[in-house]
């Protein structure tokens, strides 16, 4: 695993993988944590490689500010990958989740879950290959139980089980930032995200041939197949909201292979509700966003899904305004894009989208509520907001703060210029 993090904190106390280690990473919320001493295991924790915007950055070599232009960009030229290697750096072992240390991380989780292992499938009916970042709940030393929401992986599944066959996949954990954000990316459905990992990778990627499917270099990669007729309770299991979801019966999955590097292995842990958990799940939908923005308002700048909105739930968006109602256009595209969307304040070009601060200011000095305010009840929101209603539906708010042109000098910010 390539870490673009230099300053790496090292927990030298021997902890359990029940609750010990994962309260000790919550201590170190922006981190990059290795735990070394695992009671029971030779194998390291480590947590935190992608837990903020800088070392998501640095890992596709840009600038904070450039996220979403290169998340772009290589989603639209993505590049083949024609660098193949094999297993002759892993060990091949007999399947035996009980040698891995996967945490236990509150105590009323459901189990041990894998929570940063990224699940390659291929379409049995169109043979297109996807990854995707899943939970996975352990059942035993050779099973796992996974939730699947309604996107790919979801779509291969249920044509599997229209054949009547198991899915292949192989789950990867311990690898490249650079290539866990390509696996959290959302792309048209016929691409494949490795292609955009080798985009972000300048063409180098190697991947390693597992059956049928292709696979990134990882820690820890294991083998097996998603049982289209068996399913057990999944969960609970605390979501991006620091709140537990529901438990739903889910399909298990039956392990064949297991594979661990013989170079220095490290168990990769997402904290749920962590920063990392956070960004990998919120920032790729952040180019969405923009697309769709950009082309209701030509001059949008950037798009953040913040941090204090669990990269969910709250957009902040910078627009250089050209027109009046130039900002509520862009609410509304942005609502349009990403469903799970609440609330969606616009900005000008003046505002730091990445500071929570100078976004509050915008809102105390421009914005008057009965004009730039937009309230929008009973639409379909997010299943993870727990004031939605049962039927999924909640209340979202628009909120422009963007200065009005017919008065510009009253917002001058006179500091810039001194």
């Amino acid at each position: 695993m390539k870490l673009e993090d230099n300053n790496i904190i090292e927990i030298a106390d021997e902890l359990s993988c029940e609750f010990e280690i994962s309260k000790v990473l919550r201590e170190y919320p922006k981190d990059t944590v290795i735990v070394k001493n695992v009671k029971g295991y030779d194998m390291p924790v480590i947590t935190g490689i992608c837990n903020t915007r800088e070392k998501i950055a640095k890992s596709i070599n840009c600038e904070v500010s450039e996220i979403t232009e290169k998340i772009i960009e290589a989603m639209e030229k993505p590049i083949k990958v024609e660098n193949f290697t094999d297993f002759s750096e892993y060990d091949n072992l007999e399947v035996d989740l009980d040698k891995i240390p996967i945490l236990t991380h509150y105590k009323r989780d459901g189990g041990a879950y894998i929570t940063a292992g990224v699940v390659f499938a291929r379409d049995p009916v169109t043979g297109i290959q996807n990854a995707s970042i899943h939970r996975m709940m352990v059942l035993d030393s050779k099973r796992l139980v996974i939730r699947i929401v309604p996107r790919n992986l979801y779509t291969y599944f249920q044509n599997a089980q229209k054949a009547g066959k198991d899915l292949d996949i192989a789950i990867a954990i311990g690898m490249d930032p650079a290539i866990l954000l390509a696996s959290t990316t959302s792309i048209p459905i016929d691409y494949n995200e490795m292609e955009v990992a080798n985009a972000f990778k300048n063409g180098e990627l190697e991947l390693i041939k597992c059956g049928d499917l292709e696979v990134p270099q990882a820690d820890i990669i294991l083998e097996g197949k998603i049982s289209v007729t068996e399913t057990v309770a999944e969960g609970p299991f605390v979501d991006l909201t620091d709140t537990y979801d529901i438990i739903r019966d889910q399909p298990i999955i039956n392990l064949e292979k297991m594979h661990i590097k013989k170079d220095n292995p490290c168990y990769h842990a997402i904290v749920p509700a962590g920063f990392e958990h956070k960004l990998l799940q919120g920032l790729p939908q952040e180019p969405r966003i923009y697309k769709a923005v950009k082309n209701a308002v030509p001059t949008v700048e950037n798009v953040v899904l913040t941090e204090g909105g669990c990269c969910w739930l709250h957009a902040v968006i910078s627009i250089n305004k050209q027109t009046e109602g130039d900002g509520k256009n862009a609410i509304m595209a942005a609502l349009s894009a990403h469903p799970s969307l609440k609330h969606c304040t616009v900005v000008d070009t003046d505002v730091n989208v990445f500071d929570a601060e100078d976004v509050e200011y915008a809102i105390a000095t421009r914005v008057k509520g009965d004009r730039d305010i937009m309230i929008v009840p009973n639409v379909r929101g997010s299943s993870l907001d727990p004031v939605a209603e049962s039927d999924g539906t909640t209340t979202k708010i628009g909120v422009d703060a963007t200065k009005s042109l017919k008065a510009l000098e009253k917002f001058e910010r006179v500091s810039f210029g001194e």
